[in-house]
């Protein structure tokens, strides 16, 4: 046998570093911040979109009950106006002080009517007016300067008595007293004769029509020339004696404005022929008040001109004509207002006795408004109050509340964003330790290395410095059985202290006449036909399952069943042997056929219990099995010159390697060094 051969291989300087991957890179915390991000959005932005829309119905909906409750209140406070109206004209008609005509009974009267309007605190006046042309007339004095001014009332008039008296066939003589808070007279007017007659007031004329109670206006007061809205009624002793109450268009006005149900609420009502006569805006009010106070004089005059008529045919007449002239110059004043011109076109489609909620918008702005009718005759029959507020105003609150739940939440998720930032950088900060640790451990497999190349610049950090440790280990790597070490590092025995008996199957290989080859040939042409040679070797042993321990110049000492167990090691080695022949009698016809030698390999086969682990000095040992069976392969292998073979197996090797394979006795055989005989077979075959 020659001597030990190394084999050359080139080492690959100046690997390209995984970081030199062109495109997108970025650190790893930022590929799992924007993960964490992105979840975090995912997860948030359907919460919060949840929030709001569920958020805005649910304002809505609050919006519709808080205004159903809040004008409830209101048309409630309407309808009470009007229902004190209602009380004292059934009580008064029940009262026999009222039925008797002026001026008996006067103090009689005037207390029953001051006590009435002490309890009816929104009714401007009550009176009474009788069949003879008389009439007393009890009114607020407090809120009237116009009327203080003009009949001279004394400091401290609250209400206001007017008492007519026409004697019979005389002038009629109107007295004016005034009465304080208790109903106290503090003062009287003179006595002057006036033009007036109750009997042609739309209100006397109004109930004496209807035999029982009805609604007039609104027409301007004789007394206080206010737009006024009257409740009027007969006494029950007396037809001809009727009993009026006053509700002022700006009373109804001014408690649309002191119970307003929000800030930016407006309250209407309408008459029967859709008119509008009281709005809850002073500056509209005013305006709506001129206008209604010139209709309101052509109504009187017109009403004047029916004095002397008695006919029903004739009265009705003279109304269709009042009526007719009112609808021609019915111009609104306020049609520039775009809420009422909303409102307006809700009427004709809402019911006339009931209660409506309904919604329209003004400028793209939603508004919600409640109409509510009066199908009471003695309640202003046909009247409607329209209570209109935007929807901003209810939901206001909520949506200020909705848009700090979603700031909490935006805040909540930047949170989240810098913790995932946090936890990211923390991430790639050990993933780069573990790269830097990466770094002194190597990979023995080099024919499937491949560079790792990420987007994510730890990973290419990693796999920079595991490029290097692959160039330091493979430089030396050469020098050692590498599948060995492998499988000692993956067995777990790479930091045994000792070697330890178990069984073995042991292959020896020589190259025939090897001497004489590498006498014939060129250093060179040496090392080539071996690096070919062992290179096809190595490759079928490690593909069988077993390890090279060591290269004997031109020969190989191969081993299975360490350092990892297989309870096949036997069988394995014998079609290692078998397929190592093929595969070399193939090499040696390439070699013919290119003018090189054949390189002729005799086997031998054992197999049995060595010593097998780590032998040799503290600083440096070698992985190998001795013992009484290595000798044995190693011998075997020497003795097919004897018999002429090329492959010789012991007893131990066809006893245990089963059918699998085939064997030719030989016979028994003295082997070199040894005293026993060995009993020798020629492995021939793959089968039985």
């Amino acid at each position: 046998m020659g001597g030990e051969i190394k084999k050359t291989e080139s080492v690959t300087a100046g690997q390209q570093p995984a970081s030199a991957m062109t495109g997108w890179v970025r650190p790893l915390r930022v590929h799992l911040s924007a993960i964490i991000v992105l979840l975090l959005i995912a997860i948030s932005v359907p919460l919060m979109w949840l929030t709001f829309y569920e958020g805005r119905h649910a304002a809505l909906d609050s919006a519709t009950q808080q205004m159903r409750l809040l004008s409830r209140g209101t048309i409630n406070l309407y309808e009470g106006l009007f229902l004190d109206g209602y009380n004292i004209i059934s009580l008064g008609a029940v009262i026999p002080a009222l039925s008797v005509e002026p001026p008996a009974l006067e103090d009689s009267k005037r207390e029953i009517l001051v006590r009435a309007l002490q309890g009816a605190p929104n009714l401007e006046s009550a009176y009474v007016g009788y069949p003879n042309g008389s009439f007393v007339h009890v009114m607020r004095a407090a809120g009237s300067a116009k009327w203080r001014e003009a009949v001279s009332a004394p400091e401290g008039t609250v209400f206001g008595m007017r008492t007519v008296i026409r004697p019979e066939g005389g002038r009629p003589r109107s007295t004016w007293h005034f009465l304080d808070a208790d109903g106290k007279l503090i003062g009287s007017g003179p006595e002057r004769e006036v033009d007036f007659d109750p009997r042609r007031r739309p209100w006397y004329r109004a109930a004496v029509r209807a035999g029982g109670l009805a609604s007039t206006g609104p027409y301007t007061s004789a007394s206080t020339q206010s737009l006024t809205l009257t409740l009027a009624g007969p006494s029950q002793s007396n037809p001809g004696v009727i009993i009026g109450a006053d509700v002022l268009l700006e009373t109804i006005s001014k408690m649309l404005v002191e119970h307003a149900i929000s800030p930016n609420s407006v309250g209407y009502v309408f008459d029967a022929n859709g008119r509008l006569i009281v709005h809850s805006d002073p500056q509209r009010m005013a305006e709506l008040i001129d206008s209604l106070a010139g209709r309101s004089k052509e109504t009187n005059a017109l009403a004047m001109n029916d004095a002397n008529e008695t006919a029903a045919g004739a009265q009705s007449s003279i109304i269709a004509q009042v009526l007719a002239r009112i609808r021609v110059s019915d111009a609104q004043p306020v049609a520039s207002d775009e809420i009422l011109a909303a409102v307006q076109k809700l009427l004709p489609g809402t019911d006339g006795t009931a209660e409506e909620l309904v919604q329209f918008s003004v400028d793209s702005s939603p508004w919600l408004a409640r109409v509510a009718s009066f199908g009471d005759a003695h309640l202003l029959s046909g009247y409607r109050i329209v209570i209109a507020a935007p929807v901003r105003d209810f939901t206001e609150a909520n949506v200020e509340l909705l848009r700090k739940t979603l700031l909490i939440a935006s805040f909540l998720v930047i949170c989240g964003i810098i913790v995932a930032l946090l936890i990211s950088r923390r991430i790639s900060r050990a993933l780069v330790m573990l790269a830097e640790d990466a770094t002194q451990i190597g990979n023995l497999d080099f024919n499937h290395w491949r560079v790792s190349r990420s987007r994510i610049s730890e990973i290419n950090m990693l796999g920079g410095a595991l490029s290097s440790a692959r160039d330091a280990i493979r430089s030396f790597a050469v020098y050692v059985p590498r599948e060995l070490v492998r499988r000692i590092v993956a067995s777990g025995q790479a930091t045994a202290g000792a070697a330890s008996r178990r069984e073995v199957t042991v292959l020896f290989t020589d190259i025939k006449d090897f001497t004489t080859i590498s006498e014939q040939h060129s250093p060179e042409e040496v090392v080539d036909m071996l690096t070919a040679y062992f290179q096809t070797m190595n490759v079928i042993v490690q593909r069988q399952g077993g390890v090279i321990v060591q290269y004997l110049g031109d020969s190989i000492y191969a081993m299975w069943n360490a350092p990892n167990e297989d309870a096949d090691h036997v069988v394995k080695g014998c079609l290692c042997a078998l397929e190592l022949k093929s595969a070399i009698d193939r090499l040696n016809d390439e070699n013919a056929a290119a003018g090189r030698p054949r390189l002729v390999t005799r086997y031998g086969l054992h197999t049995g219990v060595a010593v097998v682990g780590s032998v040799g000095a503290e600083d440096r040992k070698q992985y190998t099995a001795m013992g009484d069976t290595v000798n044995v392969a190693s011998r075997l292998e020497g003795m097919n010159k004897q018999f002429g073979t090329s492959i010789l197996a012991s007893q131990a090797v066809r006893d245990r390697a089963g059918p699998q394979v085939g064997f030719r006795p030989l016979g028994a055989a003295s082997a070199k060094g040894r005293h026993e005989q060995i009993e020798v077979f020629e492995l021939v075959t793959t089968g039985a």
